[in-house]
């Protein structure tokens, strides 16, 4: 992502508010923290929303609030960044992975299997190897939209209704997404976001939010957020130190206002990608539901010969990446859990597979043209 080409457009306003922020020494939280949150709120159509420092912290903050901890188990998709894992383990509790489906999302039929299913059960066993996490009651789904492509919200809430689940939804990757007309985040009980700089909206450090429609909940997540404080040096829950900087504050209300309209140009850039890659024999371009289009985070094509390929493309000054090249349950940290290699298939061959084209709103038609006849140039070498 070109950070240097959309630093010019808000840097006027941006400068501004730093200005600002010096001038009162409020270095944390504040008045620019505020004002984001409210516009933040509005422009994903929830109630709330709590500034914080980053997607993790986000996540992190919402499972604790929740309640979840040791003897818990929460569904998270095996495909997804670790950190949604992450948050899981952070509160005791045991990550129960679950296969993707075409859209990279979960797999809701494997879903409900593992809903189910009695591998989770105490004692039990699947095959002959004993699954770690089997002492934890699965009481939460967390629910990626990765990419910027929206999860099946409408199956997972039934999914959860049915079952009694909690869903705390991770749209790290996904600002503004909309199933089926209604935004992401507001589906799940909450909603975490990242700003880290690279994302759709991005802060120049690290930051992140929550967004939740239950009052009860926003003010218990605001506490959490800040050392479990009510007031200052009174303390009614254990919390941690996850505050926004007012600098991210500010930045992200200046960003803000543009969202709308870079989200629309990545896809225009799909589109575009979509076209130039139509007929190329090998690459397989993203799939995307008519009722639920990608905001197109990423742009992530398959082909068998990843590797040949990436390394064309770089020699070419083309930057590519591989977003995730190691499913979470073939990741070191997750080994006790006793996972394999083959227990997640379509994760696996993924991994092997996907590659993540150039994707962002300042990229020119020529850039991406470039790209495809590159793609092609090695597709077709032979």
């Amino acid at each position: 992502m070109d950070l240097k080409a959309q630093h010019y457009q808000v840097y006027n306003e941006i400068d501004d508010g730093i200005t600002d922020i010096i001038a009162n020494t409020g270095f944390v939280l504040g008045k620019h923290v505020e004002e984001f949150e409210g516009r933040f709120a509005q422009a994903q159509e929830a109630k709330y929303c709590i500034g914080v420092s980053s997607g993790t912290a986000a996540l992190h903050i919402a499972l604790m609030a929740l309640g979840i901890g040791p003897g818990d188990g929460v569904i998270v998709p095996v495909n997804t960044f670790i950190a949604t894992a992450e948050a899981v383990s952070l509160c005791g509790a045991k990550p129960v992975f679950v296969d993707c489906d075409g859209f990279y999302n979960l797999d809701i039929e494997k879903l409900r299997e593992i809903i189910e299913s009695k591998q989770y059960a105490a004692g039990s066993k699947q095959g002959e190897r004993q699954i770690t996490n089997n002492d934890s009651r699965i009481t939460c789904i967390i629910p990626v939209h990765l990419y910027g492509a929206p999860a099946n919200m409408d199956a997972i809430m039934a999914l959860a209704e049915e079952f009694g689940l909690l869903v705390v939804e991770d749209c790290c990757q996904a600002h503004l997404a909309q199933w089926y007309g209604k935004n992401v985040g507001n589906f799940g009980v909450f909603g975490a976001f990242s700003f880290y700089p690279g994302k759709n909206l991005g802060a120049y450090g690290e930051a992140g939010a929550l967004i939740t429609n239950d009052e009860e909940l926003y003010t218990k997540a605001r506490m959490i957020r800040q050392h479990g404080e009510t007031k200052r040096y009174h303390h009614s829950v254990i919390g941690h130190n996850y505050r926004m900087e007012a600098i991210q504050g500010a930045v992200l209300s200046a960003k803000l206002k543009f969202l709308e309209e870079w989200t629309q140009k990545r896809q225009e850039n799909a589109c575009l990608y979509d076209e130039l890659l139509k007929g190329i024999e090998g690459v397989q371009a993203p799939s995307e539901m008519d009722a639920a289009p990608c905001v197109y985070h990423l742009y992530v094509i398959r082909t068998d010969d990843r590797d040949g390929l990436r390394e064309y493309l770089q020699q070419n000054g083309i930057a590519t990446g591989l977003h995730y090249p190691v499913p979470l349950h073939l990741q070191d940290a997750y080994k006790e859990l006793g996972y394999e290699k083959g227990d997640f298939p379509a994760a696996e061959k993924a991994a092997k597979r996907i590659l993540s084209l150039p994707m962002y709103p300042e990229l020119t038609e020529a850039q991406i043209r470039y790209v495809c006849d590159k793609i092609k140039e090695y597709m077709t070498k032979d």
